[in-house]
């Protein structure tokens, strides 16, 4: 089975590898460190250095079968490179990615499998969730920070595993979305993480190893939008606006 090189090795922001393709202001990859974006999540920002500089990574590209890393500058490179991935900014999307899980598990949990229907990790801090929640007590989707927050200070694992693609689909409450889910990858198989002990759900983004790395969050704003869909924004404490 293929697995991507920051699911396999999360903690590991810096590779050297082989450029396998390139044209002006672009670069495909041997292995890549960098998440290129989805489900919501913002692509990984960071820099591609040579013998010759070093250059900014604007962005990613798919491209048959594989990812073109967009570069700030017309430079075409060759030969090993090393790309780097900026840890800050890594670091705030795994834990608002993470606690996008806690808050996902809760209105799962205490609205009767409520499905999202939309997300977004912002670079602000924040984070928002909308779920099919046409009769739900704001208060109550309020309030859900202080169950976050315990599952934060309990230090949950966070893991994953794969299971066939018609496992995930048939698995109560593995897929959680109405209509999208993480693409499986060559062999057929989705990749499901795991909250210890409280949460299984499929997602090919990039999570902390454990929930105590998270700083708090508050529930910042409840919104209605539409007639079933209920937005939730959450942010990190001392970083948001508004916590």
């Amino acid at each position: 089975m293929s697995r991507l090189f920051y699911h396999v090795h999360p903690e590991r922001l810096t590779l050297e590898t082989k450029v396998v393709n390139a044209n002006s202001g672009r670069v495909m990859l041997a292995e890549s460190p960098f998440f290129p974006g989805g489900g919501g999540q913002l692509p990984d920002k960071g820099v591609i250095r040579w013998n010759g500089g070093e250059v900014t990574v604007t962005g990613f590209e798919p491209y048959g079968g594989g990812i073109w890393v967009l570069l700030a500058d017309k430079v075409e490179l060759s030969g090993t490179v090393e790309a780097a991935v900026d840890p800050d900014f890594r670091q705030m999307m795994r834990e608002l990615h993470t606690d996008t899980h806690l808050l996902n598990a809760f209105v799962y949990q205490q609205f009767n499998g409520a499905l999202v229907t939309g997300v977004q990790i912002n670079p602000d801090g924040s984070a928002r969730m909308d779920f099919d929640l046409p009769d739900a007590d704001n208060d109550r989707l309020r309030a859900l920070d202080g169950p976050i927050n315990d599952a934060i200070k309990q230090d949950l694992t966070v893991g994953d595993s794969y299971v066939p693609i018609d496992d995930a689909i048939d698995g109560p409450g593995l897929i959680r979305t109405r209509s999208v889910a993480p693409p499986p990858t060559p062999d057929g198989k989705v990749r499901i993480v795991e909250i210890a002990g409280l949460d299984r759900q499929a997602c090919g983004g990039t999570h902390l190893a454990s929930t105590g790395r998270s700083r708090l969050v508050r529930v910042l704003k409840i919104d209605n939008k539409g007639r079933h869909n209920r937005r939730v924004k959450i942010g990190l404490v001392g970083l948001a606006t508004g916590t």
